[in-house]
């Protein structure tokens, strides 16, 4: 996935407007305009580095006289101690910025780290590693970034990208099938269907119909082994609901070609890093 820069401006902006909003009380009146200092990123932890230009962007929209040192890059790992990049700008910008950075570089590096501990648990199978939409509002191209860093793939951007019946569409149109029928009626012949289920039963309803893809919900392993097997690859299955990292390798192991996680966005730990000024 590729980040648009104007995307990247944008939320740097609306985070920037809501944190300083007219003046920096501390930094304005303590820091000389004309002040330059140096600072550096430290990683407290061990993980998957991601958001390393987001993060220096905000320095360089504080001031475009900003320059900087990487010496680690997007979906690279990062251990404790390591020193990821080293920021040169005035002395007010880099403490007007300092939060705004670390906020977005950590919880994407967050991200990515949680992502990529996945894609390892399930070496070995078919089973790919996806986001869902569980993402916070106005970051998510930023957060969906951050999973392919880590390794895994993204569900669709938003409710455009795919026909997506899930029980709350069935129970608010009356039936699967009627459903599915009503959409391939009114969509473009680009767009696929995925149905959700609950059962067996469900599932060979949805493959009676030809949908492209089948999401397995909250089946135990045992089922989706099954689902598996009656699909023979006439339809893309995919697992979802209460995935676990206890949980995610018995799934993957029944053949499910697909693994969605919501926790990926919704709910990650932020990683951590730090910015300490060289004195």
């Amino acid at each position: 996935m590729r980040l648009m820069q104007f995307q990247i401006d944008d939320i740097i902006k609306t985070a920037l407007n809501e944190d300083i909003n007219y003046i920096d009380v501390t930094t304005d009146y303590l820091v000389d305009d004309d002040a330059v200092a140096t600072a550096r990123y430290v990683a407290k932890d061990y993980g998957i580095l991601c958001g390393i230009d987001i993060a220096l962007r905000v320095f360089t929209l504080l001031d475009d006289s900003a320059r900087f040192e990487v010496y680690i890059r997007d979906g690279e790992q990062v251990k404790k101690g390591d020193i990821i990049a080293r920021i040169t700008c005035h002395t007010r910008a880099l403490l007007k910025g300092e939060r705004t950075a670390l906020n977005l570089i950590q919880h994407l590096s967050g991200v990515a780290t949680a992502t990529n501990k996945c894609v390892r648990l399930v070496e070995g199978t078919k089973a790919s590693i996806a986001d869902t939409r569980k993402t916070l509002p106005g970051l998510r191209a930023l957060q969906k970034y951050a999973v392919t860093v880590g390794g895994g793939k993204n569900h669709r951007y938003n409710l455009s990208d795919c026909a997506m019946l899930k029980d709350t569409h069935l129970d608010a149109y009356g039936s699967m099938s009627g459903a599915v029928n009503a959409l391939r009626e009114k969509m473009g012949h680009t767009v696929k269907i995925e149905v959700e289920v609950a059962n067996l039963e469900e599932l060979n309803e949805a493959l009676s119909l030809g949908v492209e893809i089948i999401m397995l919900d909250n089946m135990s392993c045992e089922d989706m082994a099954k689902a598996v097997e009656i699909t023979a690859g006439r339809a893309r299955l995919e697992a979802s609901g209460n995935v676990t990292a206890e949980t995610i390798r018995s799934i993957a192991e029944t053949g499910v070609d697909i693994i969605s996680l919501g926790a990926l966005t919704h709910s990650v730990k932020a990683f951590d890093i730090s910015m300490k000024i060289d004195k």
